[in-house]
């Protein structure tokens, strides 16, 4: 059985519910057995169970990630026993780290720790995250609440928490941001491309640019709401012509994740075939022994930066041991797609298409290449 569990989430009166309705629709024609995780929050308050009911803010925080943790889990406990079930796909209306758009960093971390969980291990729970901005931001004449009773945020507020979401989320290697461009259905078209694109409907595409900048100012990054630091270490193993195989310990603070990344290139330099599966640490330390001798192992530490009035995710890797530049990436819905580099940025050249910026010759040299190689 083929499972991938995803999360739908964004800001108030971003469309979720007909996005939900979409995705099940679509998906089902093309072969997924489409379980939907209907919202927490929402089950909780209509019910009657408001945060405002309880004396400890925590309190209602740790019931709602008790009662999301439960019902994500007891779907994957249950699902191999249903019929048709060779390719699922769990769809989280909401996850757990939404949570965090609500709580100080210090109390997400305790409610976290609670449950025996910390940022990496919560981020890891989901193959992937599509975030749907508010009507408030771009589409406001569409802005309406009535259709959630569990809701009660102005334009204003309701951008700011649209914001706030979407931070709570960086850090996640597939995370996805689809705005109000167009008409609300270009939005879910956006999004049902992407999902695609994710699940390998057909092929699972992945198109990128690359930048060689400038050593970026890490106290500034690390001051930005919307930044997070993640470690990385990927191995590379041995492997036929035109294909990387490479594994990834990635995580901060002592907690990891672990995955193995298959990459085909394709006659278009920004586009190859990109296929990524999670394993476990035992997986992980056993693939380390085909490591390929003459490529060393590359450690880096990356920054993710959601950028606010684009939408782009950015990704600025630092190497071990370099003072001078840094590799800048970001990912991008089609090949044209105008890059949007903010001005605390600066870049030395554009490396998109030069093999000598990819991270296997970077394993090769053993450093990064500097700006004239």
């Amino acid at each position: 059985m083929e499972m991938k569990r995803i999360v739908l989430t964004g800001g108030p009166c971003a469309g979720k519910t007909t996005a939900l309705s979409w995705i099940t629709n679509f998906f089902s024609k093309n072969g997924w057995k489409v379980i939907v995780v209907n919202e927490a929050a929402t089950e909780l308050i209509t019910s009657g169970m408001s945060p405002v009911d309880f004396t400890n803010p925590l309190a209602f925080q740790k019931l709602l990630m008790g009662t999301q943790l439960d019902k994500e889990d007891a779907i994957e406990v249950y699902a191999p026993s249903m019929k048709n079930n060779e390719k699922v796909l769990v769809v989280c209306d909401r996850g757990i780290c939404d949570n965090r758009a609500y709580l100080s960093k210090e109390e997400f971390e305790a409610v976290l720790k609670y449950f025996d969980y910390d940022m990496t291990k919560a981020l890891d729970r989901y193959d992937a995250v599509f975030h749907l901005v508010t009507a408030a931001d771009g589409a406001e004449e569409f802005y309406t609440l009535a259709n959630n009773q569990a809701r009660s945020e102005g334009v204003k507020e309701a951008i700011e928490l649209d914001r706030r979401t979407q931070n709570a989320w960086v850090g996640h290697p597939h995370l996805r941001i689809i705005k109000n461009q167009g008409t609300f259905e270009d939005k879910l078209k956006h999004l049902m491309s992407e999902i695609s694109n994710f699940l390998g409907e057909p092929e699972p595409y992945e198109i990128e640019r690359k930048f060689l900048i400038k050593y970026p100012d890490v106290e500034l990054l690390m001051a930005m709401p919307n930044c997070e630091e993640v470690e990385i270490l990927q191995t590379y193993l041995v492997s036929e012509p035109n294909v990387e195989v490479r594994v990834r310990q990635r995580g901060s603070n002592g907690s990891y994740s672990f995955t193995k990344t298959e990459k085909r290139y394709t006659d278009e330099p920004s586009k190859r075939v990109e296929i990524e599966k999670r394993i476990s640490k035992d997986e992980y330390l056993k693939l380390l022994m085909h490591a390929d001798p003459d490529l060393h192992p590359v450690r880096k530490t990356r920054y993710c930066i959601m950028q606010r009035d684009s939408g782009q995710y950015l990704e600025i890797d630092i190497y071990a041991g370099e003072k001078e530049y840094a590799i800048l990436e970001v990912e991008l819905p089609d090949a044209e797609a105008r890059v949007d580099i903010p001005g605390y940025l600066t870049v030395i050249k554009e490396v998109t298409d030069n093999p000598v910026y990819r991270n296997v010759n970077i394993a090769s040299l053993g450093r990064l290449p500097h700006s004239q190689e």
